[in-house]
């Protein structure tokens, strides 16, 4: 059985105009809080006790119950009261003022506080899983083109002086893989398609001195927002298979078509935002967005987008799917059976340019899933 709390709580009273304390009984009449000085308790610091006061009820800010803390209530006027045993205000306060809420329940408990924290938890990751890129896909909708082409431009510089350098590709060899290209995206869309850039360059060498020319980027393709993708030497030098290339620069405008880039690149801004609320200096992001926007990975989802879009192109270009199944053949050898340098470049440039793509072995599947429905559809 609960015991019954005194009618009457002990406090120390503040005027809100000096610094004094003086001991007080709280009592509750009616819609009044009722504070008279405690005589028992001396005069503290005064010299003349106050005469009882009363206060309305509702106006009274109460102070929440906790394991530690003061209970200080906040009065009308500026006066407050801070409590002179906490256990024996809750007690009364609980009894005579307002029972406590479930917040404060639960706050004291540790499976409440555990189970808090684990309802936040879910609910920020199923924000970043889904609402982040849903948030994402409706503020890129409202931006217009020309962003999204300023700032692809602005991360190409921005490579061109630290990933990369000139392509050593012969002019006549780049044009020949754009006019594949274009023919393929020609049979695809036809007149209507993405916009697009080829862009060919060669991974700077981690060293100068390095003869063999060992990049961090090594063979990879990737596609900056406003349109331009950008192939590298040693991608080309690796697969030396025009219906491969297809398939990996369909992959690219797959990106390009999504506006994937932007979209990556909002949902690090809200991320960035939502920091910046908590720790400041949101400018500093800003400038280096073109350096953030190279040097992250795709969701997984976008992934799956452009390898759609890739399958499209082949489909439409009259080349297997089965290609794009050697080419992770390739890249595999290339990361697993490589000992020297320059193999080991070109393992982590696939690293670099498949960073957060869907695990290959799912990819692989798709494509030959996807093999044998075109083989089926030509029979």
């Amino acid at each position: 059985m609960q015991e019954t709390a005194p009618a009457a709580v002990r406090a120390h009273f503040f005027d809100g105009r000096t610094s004094r304390a003086w001991p007080v009984q709280v009592t509750v009449a009616g819609a009044g809080l009722v504070v008279t000085h405690d005589a028992s308790q001396g005069r503290g610091e005064g010299d003349v006790a106050p005469g009882p006061v009363t206060f309305p009820v509702a106006g009274v800010q109460w102070p929440e119950r906790s394991r530690h803390g003061a209970r200080i209530a906040q009065l009308p006027g500026g006066a407050s009261l801070q409590a002179a045993d906490a256990a024996a205000w809750d007690a009364w306060a609980v009894q005579h003022v307002r029972r406590d809420s479930l917040v404060v329940h639960a706050q004291q408990s540790w499976r409440g506080v555990l189970a808090a924290l684990a309802v936040l938890v879910a609910v920020l990751a199923g924000f970043y899983a889904w609402g982040l890129p849903a948030v994402a896909r409706g503020i890129v909708a409202l931006v217009p083109p020309q962003v999204d082409l300023a700032l692809g431009e602005k991360t190409l510089r921005s490579l061109d002086g630290h990933l990369v350098e000139r392509s050593r590709l012969p002019p006549a060899e780049q044009e020949r893989i754009r006019a594949l290209f274009q023919k393929a995206v020609v049979r695809t869309h036809g007149t209507g398609g993405p916009a697009w850039r080829l862009e060919f360059r060669r991974g700077r060498p981690d060293d100068p001195q390095d003869k063999a020319g060992t990049s961090a980027l090594g063979p990879n393709a990737f596609a900056l927002p406003g349109g331009t993708m950008v192939l590298t030497d040693e991608l080309v030098e690796l697969v030396k298979d025009d219906e491969v290339l297809i398939g990996v620069l369909g992959h690219e405008l797959g990106h390009v078509r999504q506006r994937h880039g932007m979209r990556q690149l909002v949902q690090v801004s809200v991320i960035g935002a939502a920091g910046s609320i908590l720790f400041g200096d949101y400018g500093s992001f800003l400038a280096t967005a073109p350096v953030v926007l190279a040097s992250m990975g795709y969701s997984r989802d976008a992934e799956r987008e452009a390898d759609g879009e890739s399958l499209r192109l082949m489909k439409a270009a009259g080349v297997s799917p089965l290609v794009m199944v050697r080419f992770f053949e390739m890249a595999r050898s290339s990361r697993n059976g490589g000992k020297d340098g320059a193999s080991r470049g070109a393992a982590d440039g696939l690293g670099i340019a498949f960073s957060s793509h869907p695990h290959d072995a799912e990819r692989i599947a798709r494509f030959r899933q996807a093999a044998r429905g075109q083989e089926a559809g030509d029979d």
